[in-house]
Parts: C-alpha cells; structure tokens; sequence
C-alpha cells in the first residue's frame, strides 16, 4: 500500500503525490492499469504524477477518488518492470574530467561506475524524448553547470542532481555532459515515438573500452536534425520539416508530405513576426514529454473554421501581431477571426469573421493588428501539412510540426468537406479586449508555499516583452515565498501560473513544458486561456477566484 495524497492543478487535472521515485513508479502503474475513460494522461514526475481528465467524460472528483484507490492499492514490490533499452554511448563529454573530479574518482573509475549502473527512466518531460534516468547503484549528487550552455547537441549524454539523461535534440542545458549517444532517442513518425519511457530500464553499452574520441556529427537525415530546417539541404519528411525540393525558383519550401498528391495552395509573400500552422494540438502526449501545442485562441480558430465549413480542429495559420502577406495559387474561400486589423485582398479592405472567396493570383495582406495579439486565417478544406503524433500543429519549443512560415513557402490545402459555407456567421464578433484582462484561476497545488493568500489577486499584473508560445511573464510585485529550497519537478498543464525565483509569475502556454520545478500557485481556467492568447505587451491583468 501507498500512501497518497491529491494536489489541485486547475479544474481539469490533479497531483497524485507520493514519498519518492520508487513510489511513483508503482502508482503510475496503478493508474495506468486500471485508467478509466476520461483520463487523457498520466505523467509522472520525481514525487508526483500528475492526472490530465477530460471532464465531459469523467467528474474530477470521481477521477480523483480512482486514483486515491489506484495508489492506496500500490506496492512497491509490483510496480512493472519496464522494458529493456541498450544506449550505445561514447564517454566523450567535455565534462568528464570535471564532474569525476567534484565526485573525488579518476576518469575511469568514473566511467566505469556510470556504465555498470542500472538505471531506470524515472520520468520524462524538458523536451520530447527526455528520459530522467535514476539508479540504485549510482549514490552520486552532481551538481548543474553554474552557467547553462545555449546549445546542446543531440545526443549527448549528462548528469544533473540524481539523475543521467541523454538530449534528443539541440536544445541549452545546464547539465554535466559525460557523453555522446547515436541512439534515436525520439521519433514522431514511429508507432512509439520515444525511446525512454517512464519505467523502462536502460544499460549503458560503451562503444569502446574506457573514453574514446569524440564521435563524428550525425549526418543531415539523422534524427539529431529532426526538427529543424537548414538552407542547404531538403529536409525529410519524417523530420516534420518542410521539404525544399521543387521550389528552387524562390529558394521557398513545399509544406505538404512528398507521398501526398498535390492540391490547391497558397504562397507566403511576408509571414510577418511570426506564423505558423495551428490546429487543436496534440493531446494525451505529455507522458513522452510531449506538449499539447496548438492553436492559442482555441475558440477563434473553431470560429473561423465554422465560417468556411470545415471541421472545428482543421489545421490554420496563426498569425503573432501581423504582417502576414500570402498570394493564392488556386482559386480559395479564406476567414480571418481573432486579433483585429487591416484584412486585404489585392488592396481592398474585407471584413474579418466573414468567409470571403480568393481568387487565384489575388493577394491577401492580414495587416499589424491594433487589438489583439493572434489571427487566425483559415481556408476552406484547411492547411494541409504532415502530422506528428496526430495534428498539424507547429511546436515551436520541442520542434515538432512543421516549422514557422518564411518567405516563398508554398502551403498546400486539403480536399473541402461537402459541408456548405454557412449563409451568416456563426456568432457575434469584435475586437478583442486587451487594455485590461480579467482572467479566472482555479487552485494550485503549491499555493502554500507563498506568504500571502490575496497577494496575487490584490495586485494588477502587466504583460512584458517576455510573451510568446512558450509562456507569458508578468511584470509586477514579488510574491514572497513561505518555503524555501527547490521544488522536485513535477507535471505542468497550459494555464499553470509558475512562480521562479523572482517572485514573478509566468502563465504557461501551449507549447510550455510538460515538467518543470516551480512551485504553481494557480492555474489559469481553460475558459480564460483563449484570454490570454490576445495579451499584448504592456496588457494589465487582473486575477480572480474561479
């Protein structure tokens, strides 16, 4: 039996937390044995795990009283052992000599002690892929870089506190790197996308006896360059890139799938600050690290869907405070809803939450927005690009999706629905309101570690410059801690109000990380979520009680 309590995360998930690692291992398997309908995920975390429901399916608090009876059903002795992962692994890491030396071993009988391990995936998140790797066999606290790298290449293996990892992609890191591993960590088109997952047991496999020289950079279709686009070669297809190839005349890429027949398409003369393609995310995911992504204002890109006929979830263009300037190919029906501005086809002002036709040649201009920080320009039949774990949607921080818009990419469109173009709009509409917000908040499940319970609600909040996917950061008071030392990390959900160091909060988005290590002290209700997709800079915000 496992003692268990239940930590709010918003209204729509929950914190089952336990003593340590070993217990969470054996309640995620609890829970994922007997998951009833109505759980979207499970994700486990260094002393939690975190429960996602979808509540038109299942009541929270039914949900809640499952896993209570899931945990206190637990033993230690039966968490499942999970399967077996063999790393190749180079002990080429810049930061061998160091971190044997702060352990007071010498470089060999450090890397002899690392490969000998038996470690296990604790839990996964930071990036898709990323395995938090424990041993009982390794006794070692490693400390982090005191100051981060910008940039980590794929593959390389590290040590941080308890825990060994290896990076699936580029990404800055603070860990000791120890190594380098040309496993293919993480691969969306796979039946199962990561290779480490929560309760697999993982050796490392050393390449040669003792270190050895560094290994060569992976080669252009290897999984290290997933995700990203480089100007010198075509990117594959199961990277979720755009492929190059047949747009040599504008040096513009084809975003489409090379196996998928051609359609009706649109180019981007100018995307503007930043466009990319949207759709309604990536849901159930988080357990492999996985962000939900999608599109930000969730309820303007079912609007402009409905506008054309096409299902609510099709995949659009959401467009970051404007600029964008596209060209049709083809003759098309086109909506713009969300953030107010200018909309203009070949020069002549339309209206936005109308379906209009565009004509082939014709170009369209979704001017800087006054009001509002997100369009979205849907087409009839929506943008048609290749999925990664089911949707179309860009995430920009674990570089999953195609990548943003640039100028001369070709966007294909897919086949209409027979659903005809409705006669009027489907509801009223006007320019969003972004002088001043008013955003509801459900609990969190670390509100105790601050001093004051009203502080975040008596204060008025400002949106800064720091805004984008990821998370908004707020200017304004310090919310003073109660608590102090660290958190162990534990799962995040869109709309978690995360407050660092600073005393500042940061409300996390859709492409936020799925774990993170500070405390949340609210969580933003998924009502008021669209809300904050049209924050601009300089936008005050006032919090309340849901």
């Amino acid at each position: 039996m496992v003692s268990a309590r239940t930590l709010p995360m918003g209204e729509r998930a929950f914190l089952v937390e336990v003593d340590g690692l070993d217990e969470v291992l054996a309640v995620h398997g609890a829970l994922a044995a007997s998951r009833p309908d109505g759980v979207t995920d499970l994700v486990p975390a260094a002393r939690t795990v975190l429960v996602r429901v979808d509540p038109r399916v299942l009541p929270v608090a039914s949900a809640k009283s499952w896993a209570l009876r899931a945990a206190a059903g637990a033993s230690l002795g039966d968490a499942a052992e999970g399967p077996l992962v063999e790393l190749d692994i180079a002990y080429d890491g810049a930061d061998v000599e160091h971190t044997a030396a702060l352990l007071g071993i010498d470089a060999d009988e450090f890397v002899r002690r690392h490969a000998a391990a038996r470690w296990r995936v604790a839990f996964t998140g930071f990036a898709p892929g990323f395995g938090y790797l424990v041993s009982d066999d390794w006794p070692y606290d490693v400390p982090r870089r005191e100051s981060p790298r910008t940039r980590v290449p794929a593959g390389s293996v590290g040590l941080a506190g308890r825990f060994s990892g290896a990076y699936p992609r580029d990404t800055p890191g603070g860990w000791q790197l120890i190594g380098t591993t040309r496993a293919p960590l993480f691969d969306a088109d796979a039946a199962s996308p990561a290779l480490l997952t929560p309760g697999a047991r993982v050796r490392f496999r050393p390449r040669t006896a003792g270190r050895i020289a560094p290994l060569p950079s992976p080669r252009s279709g290897d999984l290290a360059d997933a995700g990203r686009s480089a100007p010198d070669r075509p990117v594959s297809a199961r990277s979720g890139d755009f492929d190059e190839s047949g747009a040599a005349q504008d040096d513009g890429r084809e975003v489409d799938a090379a196996t998928r027949p051609r359609t009706a398409a649109l180019r981007i003369l100018e995307p503007g600050l930043l466009a990319t393609v949207q759709d309604l995310g990536r849901a159930g995911a988080a357990s492999i690290g996985v962000a939900v992504s999608g599109a930000l204002d969730r309820a303007a890109l079912r609007t402009a869907n409905r506008l054309l006929g096409n299902p609510e979830g099709a995949a659009a263009i959401e467009v970051t405070m404007g600029g964008l300037r596209a060209v049709a190919d083809a003759d098309l029906w086109f909506a713009v809803t969300g953030a107010w501005g200018p909309v203009r086809l070949d020069g002549r002002d339309v209206d936005p939450f109308e379906a209009h036709a565009w004509p082939a040649g014709a170009e369209l201009h979704v001017d800087w927005f006054a009001h509002g920080a997100r369009a979205y320009l849907a087409v009839r039949g929506g943008i048609d690009v290749p999925t990664a774990l089911g949707s179309r949607a860009t995430d920009l921080l674990a570089g999953l999706g195609p990548a943003a818009l640039r100028t001369g990419d070709r966007v294909h469109v897919g086949t209409p629905a027979s659903t005809p173009i409705p006669v009027a709009p489907p509801q009223s509409w006007g320019a969003p309101h972004d002088d001043e917000l008013e955003l509801d908040l459900a609990p969190g499940p670390r509100a105790d570690w601050f001093a004051s319970g009203t502080a975040l609600y008596d204060a008025v909040w400002t949106v800064t410059g720091d805004a984008d996917r990821v998370g908004v950061r707020l200017g304004g008071p310090e919310l003073v801690r109660a608590r102090t030392g660290e958190l162990p990390s534990e799962g995040m959900v869109p709309g978690a109000l995360q407050v660092p160091p600073s005393g500042r909060p940061t409300i996390l988005l859709a492409d936020g990380p799925v774990t993170g290590g500070y405390p949340v002290i609210a969580v933003v209700t998924d009502a008021s979520l669209d809300l904050v997709a049209q924050a601009r800079p300089g936008t005050r915000i006032r919090f309340r009680h849901a």
